[in-house]
């Protein structure tokens, strides 16, 4: 498919180069902020995009101007068949910047299958260092397995390695300095990951919001807090490193600092809907149509209309109760 003369714009002149896919709604976890314990109801096999459509999705994508492309789920290391997906994917024309977010229990025995599909970014959910805490925050012992995945990673070569921490009140809060020490003598990109309260599981459960001030002025104990200039596919982090360290820290305050004006993504759902927010009920269905025979050019006009309804910024905010109609593992996080 040709690339198109006209590019993704929202109505507030933001390009939008970002696609975020989420190529299943299963997960091996149950993480407190995430999903209830005993699960939610799985999409239908026939329910969720296949890899033909999603690379077809991700083609017209490209030849509207966007250049990069983070897989989700779920959890997408549970999905059949990903690691034949995975050169299709970074084949493609046009594609610069590629990665995958992974709770990383499956990490270690498939990182040389990750490696050889010419993916080399990768993002691991981990919210403690701690085995028995682990098992309450995700009501699975998994622990040794995922630090076993992020330990191998980093000798393999995989760069950058980011580690993501949604930090919560009460939760894992004091481990804020441990997390962040990590830095010190790894080439680690440590994210620290403001919680949102919000949906099904906020309601159940009360967990509280620790803002991202709070957490970076724990840190400073550590050392001076040195700015990292943005890079051209940096997303909505606050880069820093602790003065010294080999790797470096990252605040991603979606509610003390909204980062909305320049935000620049698309998300995709494993059930082929396409959002231009996650915290947005709009969406506009991809699967049916393309089931029902619809051309390129048909794909990209719901390209270009759901950029059109992008919202300036969310309205989440501690003071008010949103409720998101959806799982995050229904979406992609």
């Amino acid at each position: 498919m040709k690339r198109h003369d006209t590019l993704l714009v929202d109505p507030y002149h933001r390009r939008l180069s970002y696609l975020r896919v989420s190529i299943t709604d299963r997960c091996n976890l149950r993480c407190l902020y995430c999903m209830p314990r005993k699960g939610v109801p799985k999409l239908r096999h026939e329910d969720i995009l296949t890899y033909e459509e999603i690379i077809r999705v991700c083609r017209i994508a490209l030849s509207l101007g966007m250049d990069k492309i983070r897989l989700t789920g779920g959890e997408p290391l549970l999905r059949k068949g990903i690691f034949n997906f995975l050169p299709q994917l970074t084949a493609l024309p046009g594609l610069r910047d590629v990665s995958l977010t992974t709770n990383g229990v499956f990490l270690a025995e498939n990182l040389d299958k990750i490696r050889a599909s010419g993916l080399k970014r990768l993002n691991i959910s981990l919210d403690t260092l701690k085995g028995e805490r682990y098992v309450k925050i995700t009501d699975r012992d998994c622990f040794e397995k995922v630090w076993e995945g992020l330990t191998l990673a980093r000798k393999k070569g995989f760069n950058p390695l980011k580690i993501n921490v949604v930090v919560i009140r009460h939760v894992n809060d004091d481990e804020i300095l441990d997390f962040a020490r990590l830095t010190l003598d790894h080439p680690y990109h440590v994210r620290f990951i403001e919680y949102m309260p919000m949906g099904p599981v906020q309601k159940a459960r009360h967990l509280e919001h620790v803002p991202n001030a709070k957490v970076k002025e724990r840190i400073a104990a550590l050392g001076a807090l040195v700015p990292i200039p943005k890079e051209i596919y940096d997303g909505p982090a606050e880069r820093f490193r602790v003065k010294g360290a080999l790797g470096e820290v990252g605040f991603i305050s979606a509610l003390t600092h909204h980062f909305c004006p320049a935000c620049n993504r698309l998300r995709l759902t494993a059930r082929g809907a396409l959002r231009p927010c996650l915290l947005s009920g709009y969406e506009q269905d991809l699967k049916g149509p393309m089931r029902q025979g619809a051309t390129d050019e048909e794909v990209a006009r719901i390209f270009l209309n759901t950029a059109r309804h992008k919202p300036y910024a969310h309205h989440v905010s501690l003071k008010n109760d949103h409720d998101l109609q959806a799982y995050m593992s229904s979406i992609g996080g």
